[in-house]
């Protein structure tokens, strides 16, 4: 094939714009080699095969280009010394692999400084892969240059350990080749390998220092390729001379390690693939509207209620936690060996142990090792009381143990569930020093979820939605963490309230127990709540819990998420609220206990989802409903006494607002995550769906709101609020706040707002099908209608749904709004024109549906990546449940 397309080369040499005649000819063949590639990926072919298949048709087009270049338009044919040239392709190009929109990685070499001829070769065949639309990574330098910067640069290093010529003087790439490796042989590989990992350490901060983030990034995040691409260099650095550093990777890793990292590899290099050719651009971070397309074409498919995207990506994490043992694996043969660089004082002492009083485990260079795997053959319930020793000594695992942990796994047997040694370890790991690293290293090595077979089947689980930002058993291990802080009083400024409350639990076992077991009941055909609490007692019982503390701990599961409703999606001034939710509580001990949980189960959802809007809500509740325990009876809290000075010139002027920028001392000190601006103006028919329409014309996204309307007739309305970035609103141009409040002033004085800016378009959205719910509830509160409502969130929907309730003659007496990623849950407290309860009938059904109609809508401007899939329905209130939800098919 090589020589039609030489001659096709050749003959473009008299065309009149020579670059552009070459582009045209190379894009042609490259092209189609690069979607064989791609017919062989959609074929099911594998990972690394593809991605050498991207190599070979970037080698094919470099070559034929290189050969136009130096022998038809820049020929040399008796070069000299000089003139001589070579083409190497370095970093993970050099290595044979490429993605579908990888950068090309090139060496032009040369044997000393440059001279013009060489300079015109580089210039023609950079402008030629630019406007192919490659991107190039390149550099143009000497021999001694190349092996000068490598001494001392440890990425400039990395990429030419793999060094591969593609065309050019074979003669000088080979004897720069040897010459580097012979220097790589000699030098002290500990601080190239300390490099690399404290590389890897700091791209794993820029991407999430966590594994399991439900957007992982496939090729620098945590578990990614670039970490078993760390793995090869160092396997090079101490091999340079073994292909692919296969010798040290033999020698380092067992059959069983090499095969798990050879299926990594191919299971990233897919996925990375598939993501690339869908997005049509160099895209590795796996983004939700990317998620259910990758998943398609990957083969997956839904089980039960659980979509295929959600399968794809638990295992994806399940590969994620492969490499990371992997990881662990190779650092100990390195440690073994002397040749990772000393990471503490501790660690300096080669080969030093320190006997721990617990027969077989031992301290090793300050981790917690054992005398070898016979020592849980011999005594499984050791496998437990390793990590308590950890715990109790404050030392990491060493990777040893790790290992051995691994490979004792088929030792955990029912009996050994049931061993009370066993159990009263595992229980003292959970109300340990440090149980978020502890139960991570259980969890890491598999024993936590084969010990605790409930556990097991949320390991690596996602919820295909945009509020949760880690898998569920990271989420929980993150809120069982957060609780110990909060314990340690390191949270106090942030939860006050919480770090007083904790210290009066008399169960703390119960409330860390019930924090491990709260989400397990997700993906159960009962729903998380009740399959939640029938895992509990069933794990309660294993572990020995008596009957009444697992009571305790199944009525915790069972209502984990009942505070945080009740706090963001009702009335928390209205008695009737307090009355329900403190009947539902029924006492001081579960009060505390549910609030520590809760504050840690909000906090562990993600970056920015706990803030002092929430914090004031769940706190306002608690207090009220503490008074009910109390025997006070609790009245209609004033709406209007936080703002006396609004009232007062909403009472002169008719309406006023203002920025909030004070705020209660027992909120915290987090930032706030949000603008908040209070409302006072006389109530009316359409007054909030007024002000929702103000915002939306500027363009305010409404992340949170309480409505309340006093005796007088003054309605008090407080609007949390976020541009379209997600930051607080006005915080990068202060002016657009200034004339937000000008605006609402004017909206709550009856005057009209503009037409709210276009949408821009949000693929990540796209992406889900959100089954949009309606609820109807007359008896929840004698003198008003509870009307909450769920769905798909977007721009202006507020603004909509409050205009749905105004023109159905009904008005809004307290609304509270409540954003969970993608979906949007609002709740309003409605009445008729003569004040009362709206009265059941025909009305209210139309009512119903056209709401429904308006949460249905959806964004024509977006056309999403693939079929958009069923959010994982999670924050929809159960209690108040009276009305039928529209039946509508979901998709998968």
């Amino acid at each position: 094939m090589s020589q039609p397309l030489d001659a096709r080369l050749e003959a473009a040499a008299g065309e009149a714009d020579v670059r552009k005649a070459v582009a045209t000819i190379l894009r042609e063949s490259w092209d189609a080699a690069r979607a064989k590639a791609a017919r062989r990926l959609e074929a099911g072919g594998d990972g690394v095969e593809v991605a050498r298949l991207y190599s070979e048709a970037a080698d094919d087009m470099l070559t034929a280009l290189w050969r136009f270049t130096t022998d038809t338009l820049y020929p040399a044919p008796n070069p000299t010394e000089a003139e001589r040239l070579s083409l190497i392709a370095v970093g993970g190009y050099g290595r044979g692999v490429l993605a579908p929109f990888s950068d090309l990685d090139l060496l032009f070499l040369r044997p000393w400084k440059s001279i013009p001829r060489t300079e015109q070769v580089i210039e023609f065949m950079l402008y030629v892969l630019w406007d192919l639309g490659v991107k190039v990574g390149q550099a143009a330098r000497s021999v001694d240059e190349c092996l000068s910067l490598a001494k001392t640069d440890m990425t400039v290093r990395t990429a030419l350990l793999e060094a591969r010529p593609l065309a050019g003087d074979d003669a000088l790439a080979e004897d720069f080749i040897g010459r580097f490796r012979a220097f790589v042989v000699k030098a002290d590989p500990r601080p190239f390998i300390a490099a690399k990992l404290e590389e890897r350490n700091v791209r794993h901060q820029k991407t999430g220092a966590v594994r399991y983030r439900v957007e992982p990034n496939v090729k620098d995040g945590k578990g990614g390729l670039r970490d078993l691409n760390t793995l090869f260099w160092i396997a090079r650095s101490l091999a340079p001379d073994s292909p692919l550093g296969a010798r040290v990777m033999d020698d380092l890793l067992t059959p069983r390690e090499r095969r798990t990292f050879e299926e990594s590899f191919d299971f990233l290099w897919r996925t990375r693939a598939h993501l690339h050719l869908i997005a049509g651009r160099a895209e590795e971070k796996l983004t939700f509207d990317l998620q259910p397309e990758v998943a398609r074409r990957m083969g997956w498919q839904g089980r039960g209620d659980e979509p295929a995207v959600e399968r794809f990506m638990r295992r994806y994490f399940l590969v994620a936690r492969d490499v990371g043992a992997l990881t662990r694996a190779l650092s100990a043969k390195l440690e073994a060996r002397h040749q990772k660089a000393a990471l503490s004082l501790s660690r300096l002492i080669p080969g030093r142990k320190k006997n721990l009083g617990v027969e077989g485990f031992v301290e090793v260079a300050g981790r917690l090792s054992v005398t070898g795997p016979e020592v849980f053959a011999d005594d499984p319930t050791k496998l437990l009381t390793l990590f308590r020793t950890a715990d109790g000594h404050d030392l990491d695992l060493h990777p040893d143990a790790f290992s051995a942990v691994t490979r004792s796994l088929s030792l955990v047997t029912p009996s050994l569930r049931r061993d009370p040694e066993a159990t009263r370890a595992f229980l003292d790991i959970l109300t340990g020093q440090r149980p978020y690293r502890v139960l991570t290293l259980m969890n890491e090595t598999g024993l936590l979820g084969r010990f605790l077979p409930e556990w097991g089947r949320i390991v690596g689980q996602t919820q295909f939605n945009m509020y949760h930002a880690f898998t569920v058993d990271e989420h929980t291990l993150q809120a069982i963490g957060i609780i110990n802080d909060i314990w340690r009083g390191k949270l106090k400024a942030e939860h006050p309230t919480a770090t007083e409350m904790v210290h009066r639990i008399d169960d703390f076992e119960a409330l860390m127990l019930a924090m491990l077991l709260h989400d397990v009941g997700k993906g159960g055909d009962r729903g998380q709540l009740e399959d939640g609490a029938i895992a509990a007692r069933r794990a309660c019982d294993r572990l020995g819990i008596d009957p009444r503390r697992t009571e305790f701990v199944v009525w915790l599961v069972r209502n984990h998420l009942a505070l945080s409703d009740y706090a963001q999606k009702r009335d928390v001034s209205d008695p009737a609220t307090v009355r329900a939710f403190a009947r539902l509580v029924g006492d001081p001990e579960r009060l505390r206990t549910l609030l520590v949980l809760t504050v840690a189960d909000v906090r562990a959802v993600g970056p920015g989802v706990w803030n002092g809007w929430k914090g004031q809500l769940m706190r306002e509740l608690y207090q009220r409903t503490e008074a009910v325990f109390r025997g006070e009876d609790v009245t209609r809290a004033d709406p209007l006494a936080d703002f006396p000075d609004l009232v007062k010139r909403a009472g002169q002027s008719g309406a006023a607002a203002s920025l909030v920028t004070g705020r209660d001392e027992d909120e915290g000190n987090e930032p706030l995550a949000a603008a908040r601006i209070a409302v006072a103006a006389k109530d009316r028919p359409g007054l909030f769906a007024d002000l929702a329409a103000a915002l939306a014309a500027g363009g305010a996204d409404v992340v949170g709101a309480r409505v309340a309307t006093a005796e007088d007739g003054t309605a008090l309305d407080v609007f949390e609020l976020q541009d379209g970035s997600g930051a607080p609103y006005g915080q990068a141009e202060p002016r657009r706040l200034t004339r937000l409040v000008s605006a609402l002033e004017a909206a709550a004085r009856g005057e009209k707002s503009g037409a709210p800016p276009a949408p821009q378009p949000n693929p990540r959205r796209a992406a889900f099908d959100v089954r949009p719910v309606a609820l109807i509830d007359l008896d929840e509160t004698p003198d008003a209608a509870v009307i909450e409502l769920s769905g798909a969130d977007r721009p202006g929907l507020l603004a909509e749904l409050s205009r749905v309730l105004a023109d159905h003659g009904l008005s809004i007496r307290s609304a509270h709004i409540a954003g969970f990623g993608e979906r949007a849950v609002d709740s309003f407290y409605v009445t008729d024109a003569r004040g009362r309860r709206p009265a059941a009938g025909p009305k209210l059904d139309r009512l119903r549906e056209a709401l429904e109609a308006v949460l249905d809508r959806r964004d024509a401007n977006v056309r999403p990546v693939s079929t958009p899939v069923r959010a994982s329905l999670r924050d929809v209130s159960e209690f108040g449940r009276k009305r039928p939800v529209s039946p509508r098919p979901e998709a998968r």
